[in-house]
């Protein structure tokens, strides 16, 4: 069993000509072709080729760094805000001692 790697222009813009899996010299088990437009090589695993430009996988990792700021800006709010209604509600607690009552005479 093979697998004909089409050529495919590099990140750099190269054409990088097609071959065939496995490669002289590699993996004999790497008989599928895998990686992305912009990137490809033989492996073992069928599922492993993406029709995507490998630069996709950076926007994930921003979008993924996106969204976990946003959540800890959110939950840093709400630390603030109940440190906040704490401290009010601490000193606005009125500061006089207990009312002894009426004077026993």
């Amino acid at each position: 069993m093979s697998a004909e790697c089409s050529s495919y222009l590099n990140a750099d813009k190269v054409l990088v000509n097609g071959f065939s899996c496995p490669r002289a010299g590699g993996d004999a088990r790497a008989v599928f072709c895998c990686g992305f437009q912009d990137v490809k090589y033989c492996c073992d695993d069928p599922h492993s080729f993406f029709p995507y430009e490998h630069s996709y996988m950076w926007w994930l990792s921003v979008g993924a760094l996106v969204g976990l700021s946003i959540a800890a800006v959110v939950l840093f709010a709400f630390i603030i805000t109940v440190c906040v209604l704490c401290y009010l509600f601490i000193s606005t607690k009125p500061r006089s001692k207990l009312d002894p009552g009426l004077s026993l005479q």
